[in-house]
C-alpha cells in the first residue's frame, strides 16, 4: 500500500474504515435524460462510481465502472464523496469552419457536472444522438495518470462489428468482424470506432473526441459480454526500423504525463434507432474544442488527382511517365482543365531520410509556380518522422515555396507523443496557411474542429489495398459510413475506372482495378466524406471516360444538409446531399443487387432537371457497364433505383431553366 503521507499504518486502516462505512449508508443516484426523454444516463456513486444507460425503457449498457488512477494520488472514483451536482441544457448553433456534413449543426443535450470532493469532476451529457461523459481534474502540479477504467457491460450478448488488431503499433487499416461479443476471445482487443447492435434494432457506437495530451483509447473484450478500455503506455523508447516505421520499444508503467488541470478525452455512445442516423451523427464534433484558428478563410477544401495509386501510368503523350516535371504539368493540366483543386507529389519527389534532397528530375518551385497559374494547388507527401526532424527548417522552406499543404504518412501509433505530434502539425501548418491530410493515422478525434486545415485523415482499409489484395469488397465499402466516417472523415481514396466483378478481380499493384462497378465508385463521392477527396485513378483514364467526368468534375466535397434515405450497416446505403440548391444522391450495395424506390419529397416545390449514373444493364457481368440518363422531375417523382452486384448509383438533381 502506498502511505505518500507517512501516517502510521493503523491510521490509515481507521481513515479507510471510517470513509467505507459513510458510503455504506450514503450512496448517491443520479438520473439524466436527452432532451426527448427517451435516452437516460443512471449514475451510481458508491464505494465506485458506475453508470448506465437506457433507451425507450431498455437497458442498453448495464451498469459499467469508470475510473482515472493517477500516481501518487490513487483512484478517482474509490469511495468518492459529492461535493455539488450541477444541471444545465444546451441549445447552440455551430456553423463549422468546412461543412463536412452540414451547414449548420444544432446542439442539443442536458448536461450533469458532478463535482467531487478533492480536485475532480465528471461531466455527462445526454443528446438525442447519443450519450458521453468526462473527467476534470484541478491540480496545482503535473499529474500522471496510471490508468483509466472505462467499462462497457452489455445485459445480453450482442453482435459487434469488431476491428481486431494485433498491436498498438498500427495504421488501424482493419476488418470490421461481425460476431457476438461473447465470442470475442477475453484479451482480444481492437481500435475505435467499434459498433454494437444492441435489441430492437438499436446501434451503439464507441468513439472519442477532444483527445489531447493523452493516448487514444482501445478496447479490449473482457468475456461475460463485457468490454473495458486499454491505452497505449507513455513511450519511454523507440526504435526506426527501415526508413518509415518508429515503433515503441518501451512504454512508461503510466498512460500520460499532463497537466494536473485539464479536462480529459470525451468517452463517446452514439446510439441510433436507425442505421442511417449512424451517418448523420455529429457528436465528435460537437465535443471537440472549438476552433484554435483566428481566420480561417484561407482554408481550401476541394478534389485533388493522386498519382500513388496509379503508378503514373499515363499514357498517350510524348514524354516519359514517371516522377518529372512533365508528368506532374500533365497532372495540373488534367487537374485545371476539370477545376479540380489540387494535385499531390506522393513518394519518390524527395530522397527518404531528406526533405531538402529533392528528386533532380522534379522543378518543384516550377511546378508549384505552374499550378497557381492554374488555380491548381500543390499538395506534398512527407514521412513524418523525417519531417518531426526538420520541422522548423521544411515548414519554412514549403512555405516560400508555396506548397498548399501536406499529406503526412506512417504514423502508426496514438500513444500521447504521437497524439501531440498531430495537434504541433495542424498548429505548424495552420500558421502557415496549409491543409493536412494525415494517412497511416488513427481515427479522426476532434481535431479537425480546433484546425479544421486537417481536411481528412486515413485510420481505415481504403482502396489502396486493392493492389496487393482482395479484401476491399463492396460489402466492406457498404459497412464504413457507419462505423468509421461517424469519427470523422475518411481519405478512402476512391476513383478507380478499371472495375471488375468478384470472379474477374486481381490485385495488380501497378495497374490497379477495384471491386465492384463504376457507378459503386463514383457513389462514393456523395456517400464518401472528405474534403479533401482523392481521384485516385491516372488522368489518362479519367480523360477516356468523359461520361464519368462529368460527374467527378462538379461534385462537391462539402454539404449543406445530408439527408439518408435508405441504410443498412454492411449491406447497402443511398444518401442525398445538399450544395446550395443543387442535390446529389449516392447510392451503394454489397455483392447483392438491390431494386429501391425512394421519393423526392425532400425537394423544394419546383420542376427539376435530373441526370443519372447508373449500372448498365450489363455492369453485372462487364462492371464499368454504365448508363447515363437526362430527365424532369418534382418533389413528387419517385425514382427506381436498380444496381448490379457490387453496384452503385449517382446522380445531380438541380432546378430546370
Amino acid at each position: 500500500m502506498k502511505n505518500p503521507l507517512h501516517i502510521p499504518l493503523k491510521q490509515v486502516f481507521i481513515i479507510i474504515i471510517i470513509v467505507f462505512s459513510h458510503h455504506l449508508f450514503a450512496s448517491e443516484e443520479y438520473r439524466l435524460s436527452s432532451p426527448d426523454g427517451r435516452t437516460v444516463i443512471k449514475v451510481s456513486i458508491k464505494e465506485d462510481i458506475q453508470f448506465s444507460v437506457t433507451k425507450n425503457d431498455e437497458e442498453i449498457i448495464s451498469p459499467s465502472v469508470i475510473s482515472m488512477t493517477l500516481d501518487d494520488i490513487g483512484v478517482l472514483g474509490d469511495n468518492a464523496q459529492v461535493e455539488k451536482a450541477i444541471r444545465k441544457t444546451i441549445q447552440q448553433e455551430h456553423f463549422p469552419v468546412v461543412r463536412q456534413k452540414s451547414k449548420l449543426i444544432f446542439e442539443h443535450c442536458n448536461e450533469l457536472i458532478i463535482h467531487f470532493l478533492g480536485t475532480f469532476s465528471l461531466t455527462f451529457r445526454a443528446y438525442n444522438e447519443g450519450v458521453a461523459y468526462r473527467f476534470t481534474t484541478k491540480f496545482n502540479e503535473n499529474i500522471k495518470v496510471e490508468a483509466e477504467t472505462f467499462t462497457i457491460n452489455l445485459p445480453r450478448n450482442n453482435f459487434i462489428y469488431f476491428p481486431e488488431e494485433e498491436s498498438f503499433f498500427s495504421h488501424n487499416e482493419r476488418e470490421y468482424k461481425y460476431q457476438l461479443v461473447g465470442d470475442i476471445p477475453t484479451g482480444d482487443f481492437c481500435s475505435l470506432p467499434l459498433l454494437i447492435e444492441a435489441s430492437y434494432g438499436i446501434k451503439i457506437l464507441i468513439t472519442e473526441s477532444d483527445l489531447k495530451e493523452y493516448p487514444g483509447m482501445w478496447l479490449m473484450a473482457n468475456g461475460n459480454n463485457s468490454l473495458s478500455a486499454i491505452f497505449p503506455g507513455y513511450s519511454v523508447k523507440t526504435k526506426q526500423t527501415g526508413d518509415r516505421d518508429v515503433e515503441v520499444t518501451e512504454y512508461a508503467d503510466y498512460i500520460a504525463k499532463t497537466s494536473g488541470s485539464r479536462t480529459f478525452p470525451w468517452r463517446i455512445m452514439a446510439i441510433a434507432d436507425s442505421d442511417g442516423e449512424l451517418i448523420t451523427n455529429q457528436l465528435t464534433w460537437m465535443l471537440a474544442s472549438p476552433l484554435q484558428i483566428n481566420d480561417p478563410s484561407w482554408i481550401r477544401p476541394g478534389k485533388v488527382a493522386w498519382d500513388w495509386w496509379n503508378s503514373n501510368n499515363i499514357y498517350d503523350v510524348d514524354f516519359r511517365a514517371g516522377i518529372n516535371t512533365e508528368t506532374y504539368k500533365y497532372y495540373i493540366d488534367f487537374a485545371s482543365n476539370y477545376g479540380i483543386e489540387y494535385i499531390i507529389l506522393d513518394e519518390g519527389w524527395y530522397e527518404l531520410g531528406d526533405l531538402f534532397d529533392v528528386n533532380p528530375d522534379i522543378d518543384i518551385e516550377g511546378l508549384i509556380s505552374y499550378g497557381k497559374e492554374r488555380n491548381v494547388g500543390i499538395i506534398l507527401w512527407v514521412i513524418w518522422k523525417t519531417l518531426d526532424d526538420q520541422l522548423v527548417e521544411a515548414m519554412d522552406l514549403f512555405e516560400k515555396w508555396g506548397v498548399s499543404g501536406l499529406k503526412v504518412d506512417f504514423m502508426q501509433r496514438d500513444d500521447q507523443e504521437m497524439v501531440e505530434y498531430y495537434h504541433k502539425i495542424a498548429h505548424e501548418a495552420a500558421k502557415r496557411k496549409m491543409t493536412v491530410d494525415f494517412h497511416g493515422a488513427y481515427k479522426p478525434s476532434g481535431l479537425r474542429r480546433a484546425y479544421p486545415n486537417v481536411l481528412t485523415r486515413e485510420g481505415l482499409r481504403g482502396l489502396e489495398w486493392s493492389k496487393w489484395s482482395n479484401v476491399i469488397t463492396p460489402e466492406h465499402d457498404v459497412t464504413l459510413p457507419f462505423i468509421r466516417m461517424v469519427a470523422g472523415p475518411m481519405d478512402y481514396t476512391p476513383g478507380a475506372m478499371v472495375n471488375a466483378q468478384k470472379d474477374n478481380f486481381h490485385a495488380i499493384y501497378s495497374r490497379p482495378m477495384s471491386q465492384g462497378t463504376r457507378c459503386h465508385q463514383l457513389a462514393m463521392y456523395v456517400v464518401y466524406e472528405s474534403p479533401l477527396q482523392m481521384l485516385a485513378d491516372n488522368p489518362s483514364n479519367y480523360l477516356s471516360e468523359p461520361v464519368c467526368m462529368e460527374f467527378l468534375s462538379v461534385v462537391p466535397v462539402e454539404w449543406d444538409e445530408t439527408r439518408v434515405l435508405k441504410a443498412k450497416v454492411a449491406d447497402y446505403v443511398i444518401v442525398a446531399r445538399r450544395d446550395g440548391k443543387e442535390w446529389y444522391i449516392g447510392g451503394m450495395t454489397d455483392w447483392s443487387p438491390r431494386d429501391f424506390k425512394i421519393d423526392l419529397s425532400f425537394l423544394p416545390e419546383g420542376d427539376y432537371t435530373i441526370e443519372i449514373w447508373q449500372d448498365g444493364v450489363n455492369a453485372d457481368r462487364f462492371a464499368e457497364d454504365l448508363k447515363k440518363t437526362v430527365k424532369k422531375v418534382t418533389n413528387t417523382s419517385h425514382l427506381k433505383i436498380k444496381m448490379a452486384p457490387g453496384g452503385g448509383y449517382a446522380a445531380i438533381i438541380y432546378p430546370a431553366e
